[in-house]
Formats: structure tokens, sequence, C-alpha cells
């Protein structure tokens, strides 16, 4: 099974295919898009659309996983991540992909072993999982092929995380 796993931004939004295969995983791709504040909202969401698109084309992945939204942040950086994450949806969606989500609890419990881990576990576990000689930058790619393995460690349970 061939996965692409995002973690959505509007400045950058990490990638990352993952093929997992007899319990094995390989790496296929991984890295940024990035867009710049110079772009109007829409220059940006078209940005990073046409880039997914392009990635998509390419690679054919079998299903998509996003790390589900959670804000400590202000209302304006969720609404403009929040909008991100639906051009990338919507992206996925139109090329008819399974699309699956998963909160952070669960990357960190897939990944780590350990719900509460901090991000540098959790970034060095995934270098070990994916065999990379380091850690992958910037830290949206990492958080991306984490997410990724999420999904394959997780699809045992089917229909349960695709995006309703």
């Amino acid at each position: 099974m061939l996965i692409l796993g995002i973690d959505p931004g509007i400045a950058i939004v990490g990638y990352g295919f993952i093929e997992y295969k007899n319990n094995r995983f390989k790496v296929i791709d991984y890295g940024a898009i990035f867009t710049t504040p110079k772009n109007t909202m829409p220059e940006r969401l078209e940005i990073i659309y046409n880039k997914l698109e392009d990635l998509l084309n390419i690679f054919k992945p079998d299903a998509v996983a996003f790390e589900e939204l959670f804000f400590n942040m202000n209302a304006k950086t969720a609404i403009t991540v929040g909008q991100a994450r639906g051009a990338a949806v919507l992206c996925a969606q139109r090329n008819k992909l399974n699309i699956f989500e998963y909160t952070p609890l669960q990357v960190k419990q897939a990944v780590v072993g350990y719900g509460r881990a901090d991000k540098k576990q959790v970034q060095q576990m995934v270098k070990m999982l994916l065999n990379l000689s380091e850690i992958p930058k910037p830290d949206d790619v990492a958080d991306a092929l984490a997410i990724a393995i999420c999904h394959a460690h997780s699809n045992q349970f089917g229909d349960m995380f695709r995006i309703k």
C-alpha cells in the first residue's frame, strides 16, 4: 500500500509518501510545499492544490492521511491552516483517494508507543522506522511521515478513521 501523509499549513505543507508492505516501510518521497505571504490567500491555496495535484499524479497513492487539526493558537491561525487543509483534502477527493485523519495522540501512539511523546521523540522514531540517515526537515515533513506511519499501523481498522 502506498500512503501519502500530509501535515497541512499555509506557509509549509509537509508531505511524505511511504510504501507499507509485509510490515515493512519503504520511503518513496518526502518534502515540503512552501508558500509566501507575498501571494494572496487564494494564490497560496492554489499553489498548495496544484503542487499536491502534481505529486498525486506522479505517485498515485492508495490513501491520504491527515492529522486532525488541533489548535491552542489564535482563531486567525486556525482558520488559515484550516483553509490550507481544505485545499489538500479537496485535491485528494478530486483524485478519488481514500482519505483518513488521526488525532495527534493517535499519531504519537502509533509512532512512539506513547501518546504524550514530545516532538523530538516522534522525529527520532520516524528516522529509525524509515531507516533515514537524518531527521527530515523542516519539522512539517517529519510530521507528515509520522502521519503516514500512523495510517499504516491503523489501516487494519478499515474505515474507522476515514473522513466522513
